[in-house]
């Protein structure tokens, strides 16, 4: 069963456009940054936890009084910025990417 929508006189085919090689292409490279990009934050985040509750080396001191978990901490939140920006950098590519796929089914590339 095919999802259409009518604009501006065109009919879209949804499922055409998700059956064509380019769509699968991108949402198979898209889905590998998100996992990616998730697995990385969780075991960051996760490490915190564990190396304060079951190892010594956190504690240790950096700098004067500061411990290395307050370091630890604060590249969390450097590396949640940082992640973001690359998240949003990825999204804009993926956006162009599927307008170009939108581009290509109504020049006839996706159409059966």
């Amino acid at each position: 069963m095919a999802n259409n929508q009518a604009k501006k006189g065109v009919v879209i085919d949804y499922d055409a456009i998700a059956n064509q090689e380019s769509f699968k292409a991108l949402v198979r490279r898209k889905n590998s940054f998100l996992w990616s990009i998730t697995a990385i934050f969780l075991l960051a985040y996760m490490m915190l936890p564990i190396l304060t509750s079951y190892t010594e080396i956190l504690h240790q001191k950096a700098f004067g009084e500061i411990t290395w978990v307050w370091i630890y901490s604060a590249g969390l939140f450097i590396m949640t910025w940082g992640l973001c920006h690359l998240y949003v950098a990825k999204a804009n590519s993926f956006d162009k990417e599927a307008k170009a796929i939108i581009a290509e089914y109504e020049n006839g590339g996706g159409r059966l």
